[in-house]
């Protein structure tokens, strides 16, 4: 006599699998903290430019890290600044306050190589003001800390307090862990393959920014964006991409171009050589500089 075979009614259906932790983390802090860096350094990929200059960071940049655990949505977002000089620093400061809005958890990260200031305490209030979890991050901590316990005592807000090094890649894998054990069950908000929001065109702008803003240093002017009008991948596989470095006076394109051209030749050199390293493949790249006094209304 056969064993009986157990038949599932019709009805029956297989239990859903637990949902994983996944969720919206936003990096906030003062400019030139080191906000892009740890970013690209949690993501394991450069996704964010890095600068020494202030501003550099302008949109709200999305950074995916997936584990067995989950999804984390690391959100990297302009510096705060006290002073608003312009429409662009109030546009910036604006788009942080935005960012704090309908996330999991906040990671604040701090320098305590500088003292606190106006402006941090501005980013403070902006912090203490979400009722999410946080986390009170020091970065640079491959350095000497000397302002450590002005931080420390605020560390009572907090739900952890990790010490980094993002440029160095210290105990990176420490605060993953402190973002996790914050993290709600939810669904993931990217397919598990995706590392960023940036499409193509705005990561290669990006990309390209950056270069102006290192070989120009202090004397580059905020008002400068880049706009990639055309990428084109070619029979036989170069990648043509054709954009426009767009700033708002005659003065800065003139120092922009440099004399005889150099400079803007010297940032196309840069970022083809940095393309071409992250993306492997062969990169011509043609640059001009425009004048567009409302650049900053104009999406790109």
């Amino acid at each position: 006599m056969s064993p009986k075979k157990t038949v599932k009614k019709a009805t029956e259906k297989e239990p859903a699998p637990p949902l994983k932790k996944n969720g919206l983390v936003v990096i906030v802090g003062r400019s030139n903290v080191g906000k892009s860096t740890l970013l690209n350094a949690l993501v394991g990929s450069k996704i964010a430019i890095t600068s020494p200059k202030a501003q550099t960071t302008r949109d709200v940049i999305h950074g995916v890290v997936n584990d067995e655990r989950g999804q984390i949505v690391f959100a990297d977002t302009p510096g705060v600044f006290k002073q608003v000089p312009d429409r662009l620093t109030s546009m910036l400061n604006e788009k942080v306050r935005e960012s704090l809005e309908g996330v999991d958890a906040v990671i604040y990260v701090v320098d305590a190589t500088r003292h606190v200031g106006e402006e941090e305490r501005l980013i403070h209030r902006m912090v203490s003001a979400v009722k999410k979890p946080k986390i009170l991050v020091f970065n640079k901590s491959d350095q000497r800390l000397e302002y450590k316990d002005e931080f420390l005592a605020w560390s009572g807000e907090f739900n952890a307090v990790v010490e980094v090094s993002a440029a160095r890649g210290k105990s990176l894998s420490a605060l993953v862990d402190a973002v996790f054990e914050l993290l709600p069950q939810a669904e993931p908000l990217y397919p598990p393959d995706r590392i960023t929001n940036i499409e193509n065109r705005s990561w290669v702008a990006e990309m390209i920014r950056e270069k102006a803003f290192l070989t120009l240093n202090k004397e580059l002017p905020y008002s400068v964006a880049v706009k990639i009008d055309e990428i084109e991948t070619r029979e036989d596989g170069l990648v043509y991409i054709r954009g426009r470095l767009l700033t708002s006076q005659a003065r800065y394109k003139k120092m922009i171009i440099g004399h005889g051209g150099a400079r803007i030749k010297q940032i196309g050199t840069m970022a083809r050589q940095e393309l071409e390293s992250v993306t492997g493949k062969r990169i011509f790249l043609d640059l001009e500089v425009e004048i567009d006094e409302r650049w900053i209304d104009k999406p790109l």
